[in-house]
């Protein structure tokens, strides 16, 4: 049985052309297009997971990003500072 989220997104039509925007582009990280294009789903009334169906995701994901955007609008997309040790390459 599908649950229905209670996180129902309707976008402005400034987020609706940043997020296309984003989708579109080849050059971003992966996991911004992805993010974009699950906001956009998620505008057009499609559950999780069909959502995660479509895009090869797992619907904790989907359920993730769209919570955060409903929250938080497009600066939910953003990455977050992670805790713990920083990241160090060798020279």
């Amino acid at each position: 049985m599908t649950r229905k989220s209670p996180y129902v997104l309707d976008l402005t039509t400034e987020q609706r052309h940043e997020l296309e925007a984003r989708a579109r582009r080849y050059t971003s990280p992966y996991r911004d297009v992805v993010r974009a294009k699950i906001v956009l789903m998620a505008a057009r009334g499609l559950d999780n997971d069909e959502i995660a169906a479509r895009l090869d995701t797992s619907r904790v994901i989907v359920s993730k990003w769209r919570k955060r955007f409903f929250e938080q609008g497009l600066s939910g997309l953003e990455e977050r500072p992670r805790g713990g040790r920083p990241r160090v390459f060798p020279p």
